[in-house]
């Protein structure tokens, strides 16, 4: 126990020294910049100059797989003492039933809450918290993922832990009673905040409110879940022939193989395991104008958009492209909403994709009530003019440029790059994907911006929506539509069990 102390102790000190001496950098090049900036003038975004992009390049990596199927990655990092790693299982909470929407994030919760068949939840936590160490699982959207982090000589210990969670979850009553209750709380405080209102409703404007891309967890359906259904949809995806692991670190590849076949060899596949079908996505609402009324506000949230595509469309470089081009700092947006006119406290506008279901375009921001319909005049205008006019050479250049530097933060650590290696198998994609990617943007050329805008943006069907006060919003919603559909975000139901309420 002391030599595990004292490590964790050496490992905490060398961090802080770390923290310390990056902290003092920017103090460093204050003093540096004080002392020349009488000299310097400040420069305007048009005239910053990038410099050349450093070469990427993969760090060393081995990929095999076990004799159940299970896909592994391996990458030796020996900067510190620490191993971490992942896996990635193909579920989601897409495939759940409607009537028990909760049940995968529920499921992926009490997973590790819920401790193993050989260790209590507080046997489990007193095992990792005595080793600093961590094991977590989780199930989202469109992936489940279990994770654990341990110091190099706690790692064989660690590691059998992690795969008794992904094996052998107890999935205790009492934890998904308490796992319940958090996500009741939750429920309650949804509307507390006018940007989760906006982002969750307009979901449902675009994918419809029973889609699994924008269905919301209620009391109703949280009170439909038991124990039995979280076994259950365990059961359904977690086997070995569906799970891709991922390991990073300071580690001996050699004995880590060991490892792993000694703790996850053994676990039987499903030979049976098909890929799921996915759910079908259309835009629910074709256009419109659509408000959430919230009388305690003095500016008004705004999303701007319509259905959007895939990461491994063809066009996507070029619609990055045009991403820099209409926001950020120097883009359209900015520019001319938030600066120029001055109607904005933020403004953005993005082409944000999906792995293997169509993504959004979605614009917004948040403004003053009383400049609500300028505001929403003002992107609109923006959108059409991306398909009237060519972008200009000093635009083309800035928005390839910051997009190209940007792309050498795909790689800050070994494990942000494992991740990604896991990932692109994980939806198919091939895994030089981000390095085709770059040499497309690379080639972009203002009249593919102005081809991909024709083509993809549809101001016909752009949906909006704002979360706001009606009583101030001066001119009104009518200007822009002389329909203007409420939303009602009152919170069905009770908080209390099913339980309760019967007594």
């Amino acid at each position: 126990m002391k030599r595990y102390v004292h490590t964790r102790y050496k490992v905490k000190r060398l961090l802080n020294s770390l923290v310390v001496c990056f902290a003092l950098v920017p103090l460093l090049c204050l003093g540096m910049l004080n002392l020349t900036e009488a000299a310097t003038p400040a420069k305007h975004y048009t005239e910053l100059r990038f410099s050349r992009i450093p070469e990427v390049k993969l760090p060393k990596y081995e990929r095999y797989v076990l004799n159940n199927g299970m896909v592994v990655y391996l990458m030796e990092n020996h900067e510190l003492p620490l191993v971490s790693g992942s896996a990635l299982v193909r579920t989601g909470d897409r495939f759940e039933p409607g009537d028990k929407v909760g049940l995968a994030q529920l499921t992926g919760t009490v997973m590790r809450s819920g401790g193993t068949l050989k260790h209590s939840p507080d046997e489990l936590n007193q095992l990792l918290e005595q080793r600093a160490a961590s094991v977590e699982t989780g199930i989202g959207e469109s992936s489940g993922s279990a994770g654990f982090e341990a110091l190099t000589e706690d790692v064989e210990t660690v590691f059998g832990l992690f795969a008794e969670v992904l094996r052998e979850p107890a999935f205790i009553q009492d934890k998904l009673e308490l796992a319940k209750t958090q996500v009741r709380g939750a429920i309650s405080r949804r509307n507390d905040d006018p940007d989760d209102i906006a982002n969750r409703e307009f979901q449902k404007l675009i994918y419809g409110s029973e889609s699994p891309y924008a269905r919301t967890v209620e009391y109703a359906t949280l009170n439909n879940i038991s124990r039995e259904d979280l076994v259950k949809f365990y059961q359904k995806s977690f086997y070995p022939n569906n799970i891709i692991l991922g390991i990073v670190g300071d580690f001996n590849s050699q004995k880590m193989r060991s490892l792993i076949q000694a703790k996850l060899g053994d676990w039987k596949s499903n030979p049976k395991m098909t890929k799921p079908q996915l759910p079908l996505v259309s835009q629910a609402k074709k256009s419109g104008v659509f408000f959430v009324n919230q009388r305690q506000l003095t500016q008004s949230n705004i999303l701007i958009g319509h259905l959007g595509g895939v990461f491994n469309n063809p066009d996507y470089p070029a619609l990055d492209v045009l991403n820099g081009v209409l926001t950020g700092f120097g883009g359209r947006l900015f520019n001319e909403v938030r600066s120029r006119q001055g109607l904005a406290y933020s403004v953005y506008g993005s082409w944000s994709p999906r792995y293997d279901y169509p993504g959004l375009f979605l614009a917004g921001g948040q403004t003053r009530s009383n400049a609500t319909v300028q505001f929403v005049k003002a992107v609109q205008a923006e959108i059409k003019r991306l398909q009237a006019e060519p972008v200009t050479p000093q635009e083309l250049a800035f928005a390839k440029e910051s997009t190209l530097n940007s792309f050498v933060f795909n790689f800050e650590d070994p494990s942000q790059t494992l991740s990604r290696l896991m990932r692109y198998e994980y939806y198919g994609y091939p895994s030089d994907f981000l390095f085709r990617y770059q040499k497309a943007v690379a080639a972009t050329t203002a009249a593919d911006v102005l081809r991909v805008a024709k083509k993809y943006l549809k101001p016909e069907n752009l949906v909006t929506l704002v979360v706001g006060n009606q009583t101030a919003i001066k001119p009104p919603l009518t200007q822009l539509s002389a329909e203007v559909t409420p939303i009602d975000v009152t919170i069905p139901g009770s908080p209390r069990p099913q339980a309760a309420v019967k007594q």
